[in-house]
């Protein structure tokens, strides 16, 4: 089976939550591509691994750089967006840092819930607004690409917070693209479905056996895990010129999760 092969040379890519997780694999495809990385985060050092993943691209031989960023605070959303200048400014702009809080309705705390709004709705609120504002100031109309969640469109017990925000994300990037659109500036997002990743305890490698023997409440209808490498390449199709007809979307990378 072929594979597709994005060429991202000479274009910028902000990609918050890049530390760990698919915001670390994100990260590593898009400089693969040869595009410069600028990894957003609230940690520079990853979960699960040793090596940080700006440094990690440039010891693969690409351009990268760290910026201690917490999206839920919009002055630092936008100071990382305009530290891109020193690469020649915002092509791709990945909202990609996200927060899981589970926790009963009749639990949840106010704490909680402004927490993970701040991070998971806010944070993709004035990620885009930011980078929309530096693509118009340098008249060069590029990409956005949240990361949303099957969460989206699916409720689950112990996640209404969670899924609210990822709803928020939906509408976020709906609405976006339609603003945008006139601009040339694109917004679409991943959804991604149960992913092994360092956050999911104990899911990385619990996952595959899972998947393997039925053993999730809704099977997948691939029959295997998910893995940030599968939703990386979603992201990069997104932000590419392939995509040049597409805004306003939500991909699922879910194996088949959200059709029955």
């Amino acid at each position: 089976m072929g594979r597709t092969h994005f060429d991202f040379t000479d274009e910028t890519v902000v990609v918050t939550g890049g530390s760990s997780g698919i915001g670390r694999q994100v990260a590593l495809s898009f400089g693969e591509a040869g595009a410069a990385v600028v990894v957003a985060d609230v940690r520079e050092e990853p979960k699960g691994a040793d090596v940080p993943t700006h440094e990690l691209l440039r010891e693969r031989g690409g351009t990268a750089a760290f910026a201690e960023t917490d999206v839920s605070d919009p002055q630092q959303v936008k100071s990382v967006v305009e530290a891109a200048r020193e690469y020649g400014g915002v092509d791709v702009m990945v909202n990609n840092a996200g927060l899981h809080i589970e926790a009963p309705l009749t639990d949840l705390t106010p704490e909680q819930f402004d927490h993970i709004f701040a991070v998971n709705a806010r944070g993709v609120y004035f990620g885009t607004q930011a980078a929309a504002n530096d693509m118009l100031d340098r008249g060069e109309p590029g990409t956005i690409v949240n990361t949303a969640s099957i969460s989206s469109n699916l409720a689950q017990k112990g996640q209404v917070q969670y899924d609210a925000t990822k709803g928020a994300v939906r509408m976020i990037t709906r609405g976006s693209a339609l603003e945008l659109a006139e601009e040339g500036i694109r917004v679409n997002a991943v959804a991604p479905g149960q992913i092994a990743t360092e956050f999911t305890e104990g899911w990385t490698e619990e996952a595959q056996s899972a998947a393997d023997e039925g053993g999730f409440i809704k099977p997948v209808p691939l029959g295997r895990a998910g893995f940030p490498a599968d939703v990386a390449p979603a992201v990069l199709y997104l932000a590419s010129e392939d995509a040049g007809y597409v805004t306003g979307e939500l991909l699922h990378v879910d194996g088949g999760w959200q059709v029955f």
